[in-house]
């Protein structure tokens, strides 16, 4: 695989690698009991550009392209989906919306602190009654004098326990098209904005999820991302860079069980052998490892499409929905090949299988990804 990347890319691979087994290797299971947020390491990766992968170096950022960024989420996911997913929603669907869409002055008010890990970023559409259909929102924003009245309840907030600058979509022409939806950018510390308890999840347990609350909160007109109305486009435009982010991390937890299911096959002995010398494990080995080069394949693909300033809102449906259901299958034939230990909190392949479920759902669920790729198609 290496053979098609960069020396830089090959080089940011082996630097993110490193770093990883170094500091995320030793916790990752110890933060996954504890559901807790690793700030020790957090700190470290905002140093090293890990929360700026594409953010222009004046704005504080790595300034590096795409096809390195899906690289540095899959390497982050092959040892802790939870940080993993932090990384990549702060940077797909917090700060490059900011990017694309800002004012200088919001760019600039926003982005550095972003870019440094200073202050962590999230993406508030999902709500009780809304999620694959997002123009089901009810939340509002009420234009009054130079600022509005924000009312919101998102929930499932990835960051959220965390989170200081907050993109919340809103209608801020209630009783209008559904479709007309705004972004208005609110930050913690307002009056008004409220930080729900902690989701107890089945996996990603070291990211903080949670639901925030907007009550009657006055945000300043020069908090609005883009237009008003503009919000669907935004959110559309922001998603197809998420589901690439979310591809990277299913390639990034199979591969991690993929490694756990050969060293554990060679090591393991049934009937006088290591159970990797028996016909029925090594057909499973050969669909995990194909599976897995196929996810990275259409990942990868998606990437450069982006770099190339292709369209590539299929090719990132395509891989998102590939390499999550591949991810849930490698995971599934890494606890088989465990036997009873792959279903033991003592070995790390359940950690994998449970973080790789939701893989299927959040970004846009499997179904609605079917439906975004045939449309692209038909």
């Amino acid at each position: 695989m290496d053979a098609i990347l960069s020396e830089k890319q090959r080089v940011v691979r082996r630097s993110v690698r490193r770093f990883c087994e170094r500091e995320l290797g030793p916790i990752a299971g110890e933060i996954d009991r504890e559901a807790r947020f690793p700030w020790e390491v957090v700190e470290k990766m905002g140093k090293l550009g890990y929360f700026g992968i594409q953010v222009p170096g004046d704005l504080g950022g790595a300034g590096l392209d795409t096809l390195s960024y899906a690289i540095i989420i899959e390497e982050i996911s092959r040892v802790c989906a939870g940080l993993g997913l932090c990384v990549t929603v702060h940077n797909s669907v917090a700060v490059y919306p900011i990017l694309a869409f800002g004012t200088e002055e919001q760019k600039r008010r926003w982005v550095p602190p972003l870019a440094r890990g200073e202050k962590i970023g999230a993406f508030c559409l999902t709500e009780p009654n809304a999620g694959s259909d997002a123009t089901g929102i009810e939340s509002t924003a009420i234009r009054g004098g130079d600022h509005y009245v924000v009312n919101a309840n998102k929930v499932f907030v990835t960051n959220g326990g965390v989170a200081d600058i907050c993109l919340f979509f809103v209608q801020t022409n209630p009783g209008a098209d559904r479709k007309e939806i705004s972004v208005i950018v609110a930050e913690r510390g307002t009056p008004g904005f409220l930080v729900g308890d902690l989701e107890d999840l089945c996996g990603m347990r070291s990211n903080p999820v949670s639901s925030i609350r907007l009550y009657d909160c006055r945000i300043p007109l020069r908090n609005l991302l883009g237009k008003e109305s503009q919000g669907l486009r935004i959110g559309l435009t922001t998603l197809d860079t998420g589901r690439m982010g979310i591809a990277a991390q299913s390639v990034g937890i199979a591969q991690g069980a993929f490694d756990e299911a050969l060293r554990y096959a060679g090591q393991r002995r049934q009937f006088g052998v290591p159970i990797e010398r028996h016909q029925a494990v090594q057909f499973m080995i050969a669909d995990m490892g194909t599976l897995v080069e196929a996810a990275r394949l259409m990942t990868y693909r998606a990437a450069r499409f982006k770099d190339l300033e292709r369209p590539f809102s299929r090719e990132s449906a395509m891989a998102k929905l590939f390499a999550s259901e591949a991810s849930s299958r490698v995971t599934d034939m890494a606890v088989q090949i465990h036997g009873g230990y792959g279903y033991s909190k003592a070995y790390p392949v359940e950690r994998y299988f449970r973080d790789a479920r939701v893989t299927r759902i959040y970004e846009g669920t499997s179904e609605v990804h079917r439906m975004v790729i045939a449309r692209g198609l038909l």
